[in-house]
């Protein structure tokens, strides 16, 4: 069934709701919805319902009617991703992965070796599209609580906010990272069920960020012998910690 997205909507049950501009152009030239049809829309909130299309004007207007709220999907580990950019389009395809993995926020980082570098006007235009590989992800995969994509920052500004989860994990090459599994298998015996991972770029963090990242509260995590390329080191993480912290 087809997904639109109405962000902030109140999805009450028999309710209608107006979807405009192109959201709705999209269901109707592109999908070609027709009044009658079935439809399902989201806020971003976590809220959902479906419809049936009541009426139409021109090619970007179009009323649900009968909104029948669908029920909240299982809670899962509350998953910030935080990684240095990586060169090429790799970034894009690590950005829709992550969202159909569950990760709820992301952070793109510019560290010491990253090798992209942007000024304001490219990291506004980069964040954009971004949000909108978030958005089409998740009306993809059924996601109903949009992530957020932070703009880019630097890493030393990274480890100075206080609003990053008590878990801190920097997936690491060093003699002393203990293993993800260990780590992660500790904080469920704690009770932790969000964790923030933070990846570094193609040429690995610097003895210095490591050094930094440890004094920050990041406890450096192998991700086993093999040296992985960043977007696989990136879906193995996640998918290691939602395996640990989910509820279900």
């Amino acid at each position: 069934m087809h997904r639109c997205y109405a962000p902030g909507a109140a999805l009450q049950a028999g309710a209608s709701l107006d979807i405009e501009g192109e959201e709705a152009k999209h269901a109707l030239k592109v999908m070609r919805l027709r009044v009658g049809d079935e439809c399902e829309v989201f806020n971003g909130c976590g809220q959902a319902a479906t419809g049936r299309i009541a009426a139409t004007s021109g090619s970007s207007f179009m009323t649900l009617a009968e909104l029948r709220p669908l029920p909240p999907m299982p809670p899962v580990a509350g998953i910030t991703l935080a990684l240095a950019v990586p060169k090429g389009g790799n970034m894009d395809l690590i950005v829709q992965k992550a969202v159909e993995m569950g990760v709820q926020r992301i952070i793109p980082l510019i560290s010491e070796r990253t090798i992209v570098r942007l000024d304001a006007r490219e990291a506004a235009a980069k964040t954009a599209k971004w949000s909108r590989t978030v958005l089409e992800a998740c009306k993809q995969c059924g996601v109903n609580l949009l992530p957020v994509v932070e703009m880019p920052q630097s890493y030393a500004a990274f480890l100075q906010r206080a609003d990053l989860p008590a878990l801190k994990i920097q997936c690491a090459i060093v003699p002393h990272a203990r293993p993800l599994r260990e780590l992660l298998e500790a904080a469920r015996t704690a009770g932790a069920q969000d964790c923030v991972l933070l990846v570094g770029p193609e040429g690995d963090f610097s003895p210095a960020e490591y050094a930094a990242g440890e004094a920050a509260g990041f406890a450096p995590a192998s991700l086993g012998p093999i040296i992985l390329r960043v977007e696989t080191a990136v879906f193995l993480a996640v998918a290691a910690a939602r395996y640990a912290l989910d509820e279900v």
